[in-house]
């Protein structure tokens, strides 16, 4: 039976299978085997216990289905892994988990797992920052109105919009390189951190065990990992969500049946989009990834609240972690890949844009007029007055606003019709747009 739409609905299974039970097993028994290593570095084991030891740790021989068994019998998931490695190590099975407690190998076993999350998630904002990327600048120079409020503002470019999204996927890119050092974080120090069951040779069994892994070493840990680098990852991903949804939302309101400029991609000969309105055509990718980023923020609050833990541990974090990494990890991954995939395939309308700008009637242009007359020596404050006192009268009137300014006395003279032509035109009011796709393209790449 399956019930979580994780199984079945969301996320790709290069993601999953890193968190899946087998994959996790899997990882501890790495993380118990680079400890028996250390051991035998420092000269506590023998080499050949550490090589029994390491080359009985995998799944094919450790199976899952006999940890269950012995944990149904010691209702502890680690010792049942430590038992059913020692079982099948003989003599050797004396030194497994020698000196650890068990937050050394889940912490550990956690940070091999967002080691490679991580990994992955970079190469899909790698994948999402091109795609925007040259989304900007195909259409670089592709006049559409800028809107605030949810109404006309003044002119841009298609382009600069999705250099904008550009260079924030690039700033959640360099959050992440940044921040991986800090999270991929394993140690080997023991009940409450002090390393007393490893003796003299503590500190260097640690540091080798976590290079033997690719990972940083917690150099000061009570008897777990920091929490505050688990609240940083997630705090980062929810972030990421957040970028995303607001792509999507962007989408979806141009998608829109009477703004109409863009619209995800749609398969004319199979996808529905609608069970009863056979015309519909729904931006049903980018609503799913909005409903995911949601999901995903609620992560926010058991992750904060996994770091005040009593004393040196307690065990409240333990199964708020098994859903908040995991389905971190899998949710972002999997609005990610969609959201590039939007991008990519995503239909672009230029002349539905122009005919957006023309409906304004020229009241888009109106900062432009404005600017205009203060260069003509009206007074900016007179000119904004001016200006607003025209746009009313147009929307009033069913007007134009060049219609409007050539019937305004006070205007008369000062700009003929030839030079109110060159400012009314969007075209010769986006400002740096064009200049701004090429500059973020350039820091980008």
């Amino acid at each position: 039976m399956t019930v979580c739409p994780l199984d079945y609905r969301y996320g790709r299974d290069t993601m999953k299978h890193i968190f899946d039970e087998e994959n996790r097993l899997q990882l501890m028994l790495d993380v118990e085997a680079a400890l028996a290593r250390a051991h035998a570095k420092v000269g506590n084991i023998l080499e050949e216990d550490a090589e029994i030891i390491s080359g009985k740790a995998n799944t094919e021989i450790i199976t899952l289905a006999r940890v269950k068994e012995i944990e149904k019998e010691t209702n502890h998931d680690i010792m049942a892994m430590v038992k059913a490695l020692a079982e099948q190590c003989g003599k050797s099975g004396d030194f497994t988990h020698l000196g650890v407690t068990s937050n050394d190998i889940v912490d550990t076993m956690t940070a091999l797992q967002l080691k490679k999350a991580l990994s992955i998630i970079e190469d899909d904002l790698l994948l999402l920052e091109n795609t925007l990327a040259d989304l900007a600048e195909k259409h670089k120079g592709t006049l559409m109105v800028g809107r605030t409020h949810g109404q006309f503002a003044v002119p841009l470019t298609f382009g600069m919009k999705m250099a904008v999204y550009a260079l924030e996927t690039h700033r959640h890119l360099i959050r992440l390189r940044e921040s991986t050092p800090r999270i991929c974080i394993g140690k080997m120090s023991g009940a409450v951190g002090t390393g007393a069951a490893f003796g003299e040779h503590a500190a260097e069994i640690q540091k080798i065990a976590m290079e033997d892994l690719g990972l940083g070493v917690e150099e000061a840990s009570l008897q777990l990992v920091g929490r505050d680098r688990y609240v940083e990852f997630i705090s980062n991903m929810a972030n990421l969500a957040a970028s995303l949804e607001k792509f999507a939302v962007e989408i979806r309101n141009l998608q829109r049946s009477e703004i109409g400029e863009v619209a995800e991609a749609f398969d004319s000969a199979k996808q529905v989009g609608s069970s009863t309105m056979a015309h519909k055509r729904n931006p049903i990718t980018c609503e799913n990834i909005c409903g995911l980023a949601r999901t995903l923020r609620g992560f926010i609050m058991p992750t904060y609240e996994n770091v005040p833990l009593w004393h040196e541990r307690d065990l409240t974090n333990s199964a708020s972690e098994r859903f908040t990494i995991p389905h971190v990890c899998i949710l972002i991954d999997d609005m990610l890949v969609k959201m590039s995939s939007v991008f990519t395939n995503l239909a672009v309308f230029p002349d539905r844009m122009l005919h957006n700008l023309e409906s304004s009637r020229g009241l888009i242009m109106a900062e432009a007029v404005m600017m205009a007359l203060v260069k003509k020596g009206v007074g900016r404050q007179d000119a904004h007055e001016l200006m607003r006192l025209l746009s009313t009268r147009t929307l009033e009137n069913g007007t134009t606003l060049k219609e409007e300014i050539q019937a305004e006395e006070t205007l008369s003279g000062l700009l003929t019709s030839d030079e109110l032509d060159q400012i009314l035109d969007p075209r010769n009011y986006i400002g740096r747009a064009e200049e701004i796709v090429e500059d973020v393209i350039t820091a980008i790449h």
